[in-house]
């Protein structure tokens, strides 16, 4: 990914919450020159491997596993993002723009071949995923339905090799520009907009 020194996130706290926050995630690979890529959510262990690791699960009758088993994928996580208008700088000379946050993940995966192992990751992403609803669904393992759909997905683990972090939000422009665009984006109708507008007030 392209990060200009200004935008260049290093936290590592801060790239593993937006992943924990943004978990739709995209994994694409290589292989014998097809690019594969598939849009699905990935739990992170922050302290499984030395840089963290990355759990998933997809069908089994999805080509992409085997495509990407052993080999080095790439995970995308977008966070929020916002249009910014040239109008809101209220300055000549400038142009429109689109301020956002992504994490990029680089790692090998692995496939999981053990049922018991799988059976505990789709446990964890009902319960990550569970865990905010106002009854939250309980997973009941080993009854033949649920031992069926077990058959039926292929779970993986990515260590985390890499980990960059793009955060976009107007620090090449001086404060006053900034802090002008911030204002009209808090001001619109949009959650994204809205917390783009309150990240870009972080950074003055």
């Amino acid at each position: 990914m392209y990060i200009p020194a200004a935008f260049a996130q290093t936290d590592s706290q801060r790239l593993f919450a937006l992943i924990e926050s943004h978990s739709f995630g995209l994994v694409i690979s290589s292989a014998d020159g097809d690019i594969t890529a598939t849009h699905l959510p990935l739990l992170l262990a922050r302290d499984a491997a030395p840089h963290g690791r990355l759990v998933g699960h997809m069908a089994r009758a999805n080509p992409h596993w085997p495509a990407m088993a052993g080999r080095e994928v790439l995970c995308i996580f977008s966070g929020p993002h916002a249009y910014v208008s040239p109008t809101w700088y209220e300055a000549p000379n400038v142009v429109p723009t689109w301020n956002y946050l992504a994490v990029h993940v680089v790692g090998v995966c692995r496939i999981v071949d053990d049922p018991a192992a799988t059976a505990r990751i789709v446990g964890d992403y009902v319960a990550t995923y569970e865990r905010d609803m106002p009854s939250p669904w309980q997973l009941e393992t080993g009854t033949p339905y649920f031992e069926k759909l077990l058959k039926a997905i292929v779970a993986f683990e990515i260590d985390i090799r890499r980990i960059e972090g793009k955060w976009k939000l107007g620090q090449n422009q001086p404060p006053e520009r900034r802090e002008s665009a911030a204002r009209h984006l808090s001001e619109r109708d949009d959650p994204q907009a809205s917390e783009i507008a309150r990240l870009m007030r972080e950074t003055l």
